[in-house]
């Protein structure tokens, strides 16, 4: 006989407690494991396509690619990585008022597996429609998976920080597999086999979420919005998809012209004057009381140290990438594969560029995320504000920039030059990202969590679109003075943060 909830149900995954008593994930809900896996293909799709985005748009005709100069290529990265995380913002509004997150993240992980599927024809048209697919997709997707791992919980129940570890780890796993299956198939045998894995990936995670659904229970289904806001978002889907058509049938007859790189120049400035806008009316809002205002003013602080952190640190896909396949001597880690099937009793497996993609997450997996882990509780009261946290982050991230100039102007140099860099990186990441995310929670006053919250999406958009655009000029100044200038935007930064630190703890009254 089936085992009835609290509430007499005999279906043990209907009841909106079942977070209360359900420990069959490893002590968790079964529900989170539907949402582990969900985010795991979705990041397995993501880091996949993206390991291979800008040395596909930069390969020659002849090598499949499409070949863009890097100019054009990396103002379609810096565009697209930028649009990606912005999306966010109106990706949750949609879910909250409109779909509910349990349908804004089936309908966002459908675009992203039409995206990855575009992107697997061999077209010009196709390939800028799946980016705009992976885009939606994303921007419905992300922020709401997370958001139901949170609603699985109580407020009050103490595995919640737990949850939210556990799903990380997917998201890790995901980033850390698929450049390693996208990027074989992308660079040994055809680009568009890459991105075809990467539309696969996200058709298994879809899979198991329709199918894992039952033990979310009632987590998702509902949103908050009214018969106006479905009004509004409709309009908005209408005129959205009239522009898009209008202006992609005015540049296919050649009477509109434009360009990649002008459509990212107007992106750039649009982006600054949402920023400017942004901040110069939350600072100057009356209704916040005057330590509200204080918190405020330090949340731009850590949003313009943010900024400058990811516009290095993102560059893992774009300039670091191409370091790798142009610089980085790959056939030094090359090697025979026991395979007993074939003639010569082996495979050869060559190491290639979109591979260093997978170092971010190996080094977090194994090792670095305990660590740091471990080390903020250990040093208990002695703990860093979160301010010289995000110094250390930036320094780091600086020194991952400095180690490749000495050898920057060379070919063929050691791949564990590069792979230092990612280390480096992923220390610098572990000191600002997850610090960010508290810091931005502390900060925010009682009515504007959301908003705040917003401002992080913003800061990794920001960042995206810069270092998409230092990558667009890879080829036209020399690599040192490229990898200088880095450098020392970062350490600046970090030296001004540095004097800021007490001023900080005064701005934000108590908050670490």
């Amino acid at each position: 006989m089936p085992a009835t909830t609290p509430s007499g149900s005999t279906d043990r995954f209907a009841d909106p407690t079942i977070a209360r008593w359900d420990r069959s994930f490893f002590g968790h809900p079964r529900g989170l494991s539907t949402l582990f896996f969900t985010e795991m293909w979705e990041r397995f799709s993501f880091y996949g396509m993206r390991a291979l985005l800008i040395l596909f748009m930069t390969a020659t005709v002849q090598h499949g690619g499409l070949g863009f100069p890097t100019s054009k290529a990396g103002s379609i990265y810096g565009l697209y990585t930028a649009l990606v995380y912005l999306a966010t913002l109106p990706g949750g509004w949609v879910a909250d008022r409109v779909l509910g997150p349990r349908k804004a993240v089936l309908s966002g992980g459908i675009f992203i597996a039409l995206g990855e599927f575009c992107l697997a024809f061999p077209s010009t048209q196709t390939f800028y429609l799946g980016l705009f697919l992976i885009v939606i997709g994303t921007g419905l997707l992300k922020p709401n998976v997370s958001t139901m791992v949170g609603a699985l919980y109580t407020i009050e129940d103490v595995r919640r920080d737990s949850a939210f570890s556990i799903f990380y780890m997917g998201i890790n796993i995901g980033a850390l597999t698929s450049p390693l299956v996208c990027g074989y198939l992308g660079e040994n045998i055809d680009w568009h086999y890459g991105f075809l894995a990467a539309g696969v990936g996200m058709v298994f995670g879809l899979i198991q979420y329709v199918l894992g659904g039952k033990y979310l229970g009632v987590v998702g289904k509902t949103h908050t919005g009214t018969t106006e806001d479905s009004r509004l978002f409709r309009n908005v889907v209408i005129a959205s998809v009239v522009v898009v058509a209008a202006v992609a049938a005015l540049t296919a007859s050649g009477t509109l012209s434009v360009s990649a790189e002008t459509i990212s120049d107007g992106f750039g400035v649009a982006l600054g004057v949402v920023v400017v806008g942004f901040f110069g009316w939350l600072l100057t809002d009356k209704s916040y009381t005057p330590m509200e205002r204080r918190r405020l003013w330090a949340v731009l602080v850590l949003f313009t140290a943010a900024v400058l952190f990811w516009s290095a640190f993102e560059q893992a896909g774009s300039t670091l990438n191409l370091f790798a396949e142009r610089n980085t001597s790959l056939h030094t880690w090359d090697f025979k594969l026991w395979w007993p099937f074939t003639a010569a009793g082996y495979i050869e497996v060559l190491f290639k560029a979109s591979y260093y993609q997978s170092f971010n997450s190996l080094f977090m997996v194994f090792g670095m995320a305990p660590f740091f882990a471990w080390l903020w509780v250990k040093l208990g009261k002695n703990e860093p504000s979160s301010t010289t946290k995000f110094t250390v982050g930036l320094v780091f991230v600086a020194l991952g920039f400095a180690v490749l100039i000495p050898i920057a102007g060379s070919t063929n140099v050691s791949p564990w030059w590069l792979t230092l860099t990612y280390l480096l990186h992923t220390i610098g990441e572990l000191c600002l990202s997850p610090v960010g995310l508290s810091a931005m929670t502390k900060l925010a006053p009682a009515r504007g969590v959301g908003m705040i919250m917003g401002v992080w999406f913003l800061a990794t958009s920001v960042g995206n679109f810069i270092g998409g655009r230092i990558a667009s000029v890879y080829e036209k100044y020399p690599l040192p003075e490229l990898f200088g200038l880095v450098v020392g935007f970062c350490m600046l930064i970090a030296v001004v943060l540095l004097f800021l630190i007490k001023p900080m703890k005064r701005l934000s009254e108590g908050v670490n």
